[in-house]
């Protein structure tokens, strides 16, 4: 779907397999956020060739945290000159925790090309905001596009609902403050990792109210 000029959503609405949304940014460079499952990467294909692109046509895969449902479809790019990007800290947390985690993946000597700290990052035209938001999981970021005032998600938050925490490294606590700090920022988009986007800065405004009075007290 094609939700700015230069700003596409491979919405997952298939309720029977967990697998992510996906976003393209069609600027100066192309950038691709969160490939999700591998043998589920047809959709984004096909949702790239309506636009009359390849896969090896971008030129940056980010990709939020490094759940398999996120992670696991770089392996399209592995023969490639796209770059894979993800968190200093998510990469941490795998090399200590899950040292054998690529080959689970079936990605080989595993790891990013570029590993993303919180700040400022320029591709081509195109400027984001990497924000560090632990809770779903340690290394967690979300990306903040302030030309268009789009925020992408990743798993920390929803359409009224929020990631969940019982997996490894997950922390109840952490991702209260991290949603709290997004919800500060002027946003007028919200894409998240999974279900439905939020459009409009009332909408997005009242999603995080909601958030807050049904979530907060369980986290």
């Amino acid at each position: 779907m094609k939700i700015l000029n230069n700003l596409y959503g491979f919405i997952w609405t298939n309720p029977t397999a967990n697998n992510c949304n996906t976003y393209f940014i069609d600027g100066e460079k192309r950038i691709l956020i969160d490939p999700g499952h591998h043998h589920l990467f047809e959709h984004v294909r096909e949702g790239l060739a309506r636009l009359s692109l390849r896969p090896e046509d971008m030129d940056l895969v980010i990709v939020t945290h490094a759940h398999p449902d996120h992670l696991e479809g770089i392996r399209r790019f592995a023969q490639s000159d796209t770059l894979v990007a993800l968190s200093q800290v998510e990469m941490d947390l795998v090399n200590k925790v899950a040292s054998h985690y690529g080959e689970a993946l079936g990605l080989s000597g595993f790891g990013p090309h570029l590993l993303l700290r919180e700040g400022e990052l320029h591709v081509g035209d195109v400027r984001l905001e990497v924000l560090l938001t632990p809770g779903h999981s340690p290394g967690s970021i979300c990306l903040y596009w302030p030309q268009e005032r789009v925020l992408f998600t990743g798993d920390v938050v929803f359409l009224r609902g929020v990631g969940r925490t019982d997996l490894p490294g997950g922390d109840g606590a952490q991702l209260k403050e991290s949603i709290k700090r997004i919800a500060a920022l002027d946003v007028e988009i919200l894409l998240p990792g999974h279900g439905d986007i939020v459009v409009g800065a009332h909408e997005v405004r009242a999603n995080f109210s909601d958030i807050e009075r049904t979530w907060f007290a369980y986290l």
